[in-house]
C-alpha cells in the first residue's frame, strides 16, 4: 500500500489517496481511481511510500504522528477500483494507519 498523486486531465481535479496498491516492491499500480467528477478511472501520476512526516521512517514509535492524511476520513469506496461494488472497504480489510 502506497501513497498517490492523481489528476483528471478532463475535470483539472487533483486528489491524494492513501489506498494505493501496487506490486510489492514496485510502484506498479494494481487498482485505478475514479474521478469523483467524471467517473473516469486513473492511475497516479505520482506514487510514494506512506512514511510518518515527523521521523520519515516506514514504522515508527513516533508519540506523535503527522500525516498530510486524516486517518479518520472515511474511505470512498465509490471511487475505489480496489473496492467499489464489494461489501468490503479497503480500510476494513487493510489500512495504512496499522504500517505506520
Amino acid at each position: 500500500q502506497k501513497y498517490g498523486y492523481y489528476h483528471c486531465k478532463d475535470c483539472n481535479i487533483r486528489w491524494e489517496s492513501a489506498y494505493v496498491w501496487c506490486v510489492q516492491g514496485t510502484n506498479k499500480v494494481y487498482f485505478r481511481q475514479f474521478c469523483r467528477t467524471c467517473q473516469k478511472s486513473y492511475n497516479p501520476y505520482h506514487v510514494e511510500d506512506i512514511t510518518c512526516q515527523s521521523c520519515k521512517q516506514t514504522r515508527c514509535t513516533c508519540p506523535v504522528k503527522m500525516r498530510h492524511v486524516d486517518p479518520k476520513r472515511p474511505h470512498r469506496q465509490d471511487l475505489c477500483g480496489r473496492c467499489k461494488g464489494k461489501r468490503l472497504s479497503c480500510d476494513s480489510t487493510f489500512s495504512f494507519k496499522y504500517i505506520i
